[in-house]
């Protein structure tokens, strides 16, 4: 498998940029043997000067400030989506119908009629598809799939998770594309509340309906830094859902970016009537398990939520750091940069595709529908 060689083409080199390179130059270390090996070809950036020093950053061979110059390349297999939102769309489309293979930062796009347009070209090549939803790559997430498919929970019931930022709790942080709305599409709903929708979807099955409120508590912020002229924010700072699901369960569903005190906070618990589980990223080496069928006598038996170390275990063919280790938030990158990278070797492509980058735009798209009217949306 090793013999197989892949071109990359990175096109934006902002923080997911520098996190997905790191995780290509990082699979050689953490698995043995590697699906392929990959040669980090060409970086576009918007600027001449960025796309030099991503160049040097990166150790790439060349730089330009035209993707298209990537998409002409023979030797350039795999393109690395990792710009703004508004810009996926071109993107994505442009390079399917190049044939070279995508790996997507989320969400997919800006609403659902550009990742319908995706989705419709998708369905007319060959190339293989991810998005980075890397959080189905944590250790304890896989394992919770596991165990709710072996029928745990019994009849999921309820569920609440929340993705909690405080990034953006300082009024004077200047206006940036992730606060434009014609760039980012959303605020927390789509930045944050992407990664929590597709865990739901992932562990529980699809949506049918979902009632949303969202939130602008900062309404205007510095055009830039330093700047005493502000713009109008237009989009949520919070978003709250209740999803139902095609399952019968009922829950919800918190984005925010001004949680003050949070760090990196994704929590999920799901209850069913035969078990339940939590999880807690800020502790991601853990899986807490309920399982309502044990004993509860003598003096509560073995009832009680039992915490599962999941910590390092990822299976083969990763070797490395080993399996006791504590884990962390670059590792699940890399995790889901392995399964990219074998499914590009093998010819395939397996969740989570652009299929379910779409399912969540769905959702998201939905959501805002219905902060807006106020009333519970189906969910087609």
């Amino acid at each position: 498998m090793t013999e197989k060689e892949y071109g990359v083409g990175m096109v934006g080199y902002g923080f997911i940029g520098k996190m997905h390179t790191y995780a290509y130059k990082s699979i050689p270390i953490y698995y043995n043997p590697v699906p392929a090996n990959v040669r980090l070809v060409g970086v576009c950036t918007s600027k001449k000067e960025t796309a030099e020093q991503a160049v040097k950053h990166g150790g790439f061979e060349f730089g330009t400030t035209d993707y298209h110059d990537l998409l002409k390349r023979d030797d350039i297999h795999i393109i690395n989506c990792c710009t703004p939102n508004h810009l996926h769309k071109d993107i994505l489309i442009s390079t399917i119908k190049a044939g070279k293979h995508i790996y997507c930062d989320k969400p997919l796009t800006i609403n659902i009629e550009d990742a319908r347009q995706i989705i419709d070209e998708v369905k007319k090549s060959n190339i293989v598809n991810q998005m980075t939803f890397q959080y189905r790559f944590i250790p304890a997430i896989m394992r919770a799939k596991q165990l709710i498919d072996e029928g745990i929970l019994g009849e999921p019931m309820s569920f609440r998770a929340m993705y909690l930022h405080a990034g953006y709790i300082d009024p004077d942080r200047p206006m940036s594309w992730r606060l434009d709305i014609n760039q980012g599409g959303a605020g927390a709903l789509f930045d944050l509340g992407s990664h929590v929708l597709d865990l739901i979807r992932y562990l529980l099955g699809e949506c049918e309906s979902v009632f949303a409120t969202t939130e602008t508590y900062i309404k205007q912020r510095p055009v830039a830094k330093g700047s005493k002229e502000r713009a109008n924010v237009k989009v949520d700072d919070l978003s709250i859902l209740i999803l139902k699901m095609k399952n019968g369960a009922i829950g919800t569903v918190e984005a925010s970016r001004i949680a003050t005190g949070a760090n990196d906070d994704l929590k999920i618990e799901i209850h069913g009537r035969d078990g339940a589980i939590k999880f807690n990223m800020m502790e991601a080496n853990w899986l807490d398990v309920y399982d309502n069928k044990a004993e509860g006598e003598p003096i509560g038996g073995r009832k009680g939520f039992t915490r599962v170390e999941t910590i390092h275990r990822y299976p083969s063919p990763a070797v490395f750091p080993g399996p006791k280790f504590s884990v962390g938030w670059e590792r699940f990158h890399i995790a889901s940069m392995f399964s990219f990278l074998t499914n590009v070797a093998n010819q395939r492509s397996e969740p989570p595709t652009f299929y379910d980058g779409f399912k969540v735009q769905e959702i998201m798209e939905y959501a805002l529908i219905s902060a807006k009217q106020g009333t519970w949306i189906n969910v087609q």
